[in-house]
């Protein structure tokens, strides 16, 4: 009986074993690929670092370009009138239109003549 036990235990030693050196290869290639896979985002980091400060140069010389002319022209042009905002205010020019041709203050063509001035 003893006989078997030792050829079980050492069965089961040499898979203990085996399962050790598995683990321990496994471990040093993973060690492996996590500096060699450490090295790839540096250099993709100088990388995106050298293009960032490109972009950096572009923007300042984009912004002196621009105070250049500011300085060159005076101020910008007034933002424009949203549309919803000019809608409103047109809708309510040609109401007031309406009520003073409805009052009799303006004649059919002067209405007309008024619509149009607003609405070129």
């Amino acid at each position: 009986m003893f006989g078997r036990r030792a050829g079980r235990g050492g069965l089961i030693r040499a898979a203990a074993a085996t399962t050790v050196v598995t683990g321990t290869a496994t471990a040093v290639t993973g060690g492996v690929r996590a500096r060699q896979d450490s090295r790839v985002p540096q250099d993709v980091l100088d990388e995106a670092y050298a293009q960032q400060r490109q972009q950096a140069q572009i923007d300042l010389t984009a912004q002196q370009a621009v105070s250049a002319q500011r300085q060159r022209w005076g101020s910008p042009l007034p933002e424009p009138v949203s549309a919803s905002r000019a809608g409103s205010e047109l809708v309510a020019q040609i109401q007031a239109l309406a009520d003073l041709h409805e009052r009799g203050l303006l004649s059919e063509d002067e209405f007309i003549a008024g619509k149009a001035r607003l609405l070129i």
